[in-house]
Parts: structure tokens; sequence; C-alpha cells
């Protein structure tokens, strides 16, 4: 898909959010309810109870985009008014996939402490906190302070995002394989956030054999320029490079650059492979560069006009949207993988009509080609969410006391097709 420069600005020109009223203010009572001196009353009920700050304000349904602009997508740190486009987008499908309201605030300070001093000072505006676009190895450091410091859902999506959505296609993958997630070798490329957050719930999910690089090599037992995070994931092998350590593997995870992974290299790899080659705009190997070398091969990119996008599109708004709903405190290992597991299931029913006509195939349908969903699979809201409120429920992180998973379903089916009024 081809994109001209002068449509994309034309699309920007005054941002893409807004603000909308939800209550109607167009007389003198309606006024006197929207603020001065109606609204005396619910700021005198949230004093003596704060938690009723999710009854009488946006609080339940409110999500802060922050950032400081020093890893912005594959720009760099561009600081943090150049990064606003994207965190305006980033609320654009807050909204529209997920039905939370989302507004993007970018810090423009850049060390640890002064972020976190930040993010905890608006904290109580917010249902929740997506940080986004903030570098590693500092972002590890935030999201885990912040989490321990606050009592909402701090998530960082570079890192989480990209986790939940590969970990369910390698769950899919490994199944139509006919492989067992305990005896396959993984290899990463790239040892950022994500890379790092894709290796831990790999392991959450049950794999034990992970060969991780970064731009100087494997990441081994030997190396001493390694920072904590790093050496979680430090091996003992003689492979020192990409290509020492693809052999036999069963997965590439791809994070890293364009040409990255060679024809030569995937025809070492294991029979019946997986490879997500996620590099963007320009994957580390295109679809077709490995089919021309073997045609046994599960392949996923990050970009539309190839099969299994994998799209972060399909985690965020829907893991914010079961936290939310369920006033949740934290986004918990458990909830992330109770997402993958949900994204894999789905994968599996049978493609609704709405997605077939959206990308324009009547075949669609759950194999090497799909085994993720489609991002536009409106069902993506029902599985994901539900699933991520319920583990919050078990998981004892929910507020909630009184939750039905079975009337949840039906309240999610309603926001994602919508409901016909009921007959009073």
């Amino acid at each position: 898909m081809s994109i001209d420069k002068q449509e994309v600005l034309d699309y920007h020109i005054g941002g893409k959010i807004g603000i909308e009223t939800t209550k109607p203010c167009d007389t003198q009572s309606e006024l006197s309810l929207a603020y001065t001196p109606g609204v005396a009353i619910p700021c005198l009920e949230i004093a003596e109870d704060s938690e009723l700050a999710y009854k009488y304000t946006n609080k339940g349904n409110l999500v802060a985009v922050i950032s400081d602009g020093s890893a912005v997508l594959g720009l760099g740190d561009i600081g943090a008014i150049a990064g606003k486009p994207v965190m305006e987008g980033k609320s654009v499908l807050f909204k529209k996939f997920g039905h939370v309201n989302a507004y993007d605030i970018e810090v423009d300070v850049h060390e640890i402490d002064e972020i976190i001093t930040v993010c905890k000072a608006i904290a109580p505006t917010f249902g929740g906190i997506n940080l986004e676009d903030i570098k590693a190895p500092k972002c590890f450091e935030i999201e885990q302070r912040l989490q321990e410091a606050l009592d909402i859902p701090v998530f960082h999506d570079d890192q989480h995002g990209t986790a939940i959505i590969t970990t369910a296609g390698l769950l899919n993958a490994l199944e139509i394989s006919g492989k067992n997630i305990e005896e396959i070798k993984v290899v990463i490329n790239g040892a950022g956030a994500a890379g790092i957050a894709c290796g831990n719930m790999y392991r959450a999910a049950g794999v034990k054999h992970i060969y991780m690089c970064d731009s100087k090599g494997v990441i081994t037992t030997e190396r001493d320029d390694l920072n904590v995070y790093k050496k979680a994931f430090a091996v003992v092998t003689d492979a020192k490079t990409l290509d020492d350590a693809i052999e036999g593997a069963d997965m590439f995870l791809g994070l890293s650059k364009a040409g990255a992974l060679t024809q030569d290299m995937v025809k070492k790899m294991a029979p019946e492979p997986i490879i997500f080659a996620l590099a963007n705009p320009v994957p580390e190997i295109l679809p077709e560069e490995v089919r021309a070398v073997r045609d046994d091969v599960i392949m996923g990119t990050g970009r539309s006009d190839y099969p299994n996008q994998v799209n972060n599109v399909l985690g965020f708004p829907f893991i914010f949207r079961g936290a939310l709903d369920v006033r949740a405190r934290k986004v918990t290992e458990g909830m992330k993988l109770a997402a993958s597991q949900a994204l894999a299931a789905l994968a599996k029913e049978p493609v609704p009509p709405h997605v077939k006509a959206a990308y324009n195939d009547e075949n669609l349908a759950y194999g090497k080609e799909m085994v993720i969903p489609k991002p536009f699979n409106k069902e993506v809201l029902i599985w994901v969410a539900s699933a991520v409120a319920q583990a919050a429920v078990e998981e004892g992180v929910a507020r909630v006391t009184d939750y039905d998973h079975k009337a949840y379903r039906e309240h999610l089916r309603c926001l994602a097709y919508g409901c016909a009024p009921k007959k009073k």
C-alpha cells in the first residue's frame, strides 16, 4: 500500500481527537447541574469516598497515553512534541476498537524519576495509564515502579502488546505443526522493550529454550556488557551470531531491522518453522523471499498487506477495556496471558462476514495464513476484554464485587455490534 505524503498531512490537520460532552447543557437548569452550584454535590460525595470518582466522573473510562518521545515508532528519539501524532493515533485506536476514551500527554522530561513524578501527579484523573514509545531499558523501571506506586493499571504497550499477540500466534502455530512448546527453540532478534517482554511471556507460556540476540550478537553468559534485563536471557552456548543461533530454530521473532534474516538462515531452521518478522515498514525478511526457499513456514509480519499481521491494536484497547470495567488496580501477568489465550481461541472460530467483507476475502479461515484474528474482527472486543476482566477478578486485583461473566460478555456484544433499544 502506497502512502501519499500530502494526503497524510491533510488527514492530520487539526489533530485526530477531540472532546464531546456526554450530558446535555442547553438550559440554565442543565448548566447548574453541569457546573456550579450543582457540581459541588458529587465533589463532596467523592471527598467522602474516593471510589465514587468511578461513578460520578469519567475516570472509569479514561486512559492517559503518556510518552517522552524517546523511542517513537522506528523514528527514534524525536522528542515529545514530534511524537504527538503517534500518541493521538493511539488514542484514536483506543476509542475506535475498545470504546475507551483516551487522551495523549507528551511529557518534556526524560529522566526516570521525572517521568514517574509526572505520572503519579496526574494519576487521579485516569482509570489507567498507557506508557508509549519510551526507550529501553528505562521503560522497564518506569512501568514497574508506577505499577507498584499506583492503584490503577499501568501498561507499556511497546513491551506487552507484541508479546501478547505473538504468543497467541505461537500457540496456534505450534498446534498446527504438532510441536510441543517445551521442546521448541526460539530465536529473538532484538533485545529492546518488545524483545524482552516477548521472551518473558514465552517463558510464562512454557517455552524453555530461548536464544536472544542484540546488535552485538547472541546474549550469552560470557558477555560482560549486559544490563539486568538482558542478563535474564543469557545462555551457555557456542553460538555468537544470529546465523549461528538460527540453526535448527523452530521460531524466529524479529524486532530489529530490514534484511536481518537471510534466505540461507531460513533454510537452516527446523521443519515447519514460525517466522514473525516484525520490523516496520520493511520486515527482517519478506514473505515472498521466504516462500522462494521454503513452503512449510508459518509467516507473520507487522504489515497489513501480508497474512498474519501482528498488530498491537489486537491487544491494548481490549486489555484496558476489561481492566477498566472491573476497576482493576493493575494488569497482571495472568491478565496478559488470558488475553493471548483468548486471541488464540478466537482465531479458530468461524470468521464473521463483516471481517471477510473488510478484507474482501471470502476464504478467510483458521490455518497457516491466519493464526491470529484480524484487527477488524468485532469479536476481539468480546473475547479479549472478558478474558482480561475475569482474570482480574480471579487474581483479586478487581474492585468490583458483583462480576457476572455472562452478563459482561453480553454488554460487550452490545458495544461491538450495537443493541436494539429495550422496550419499556
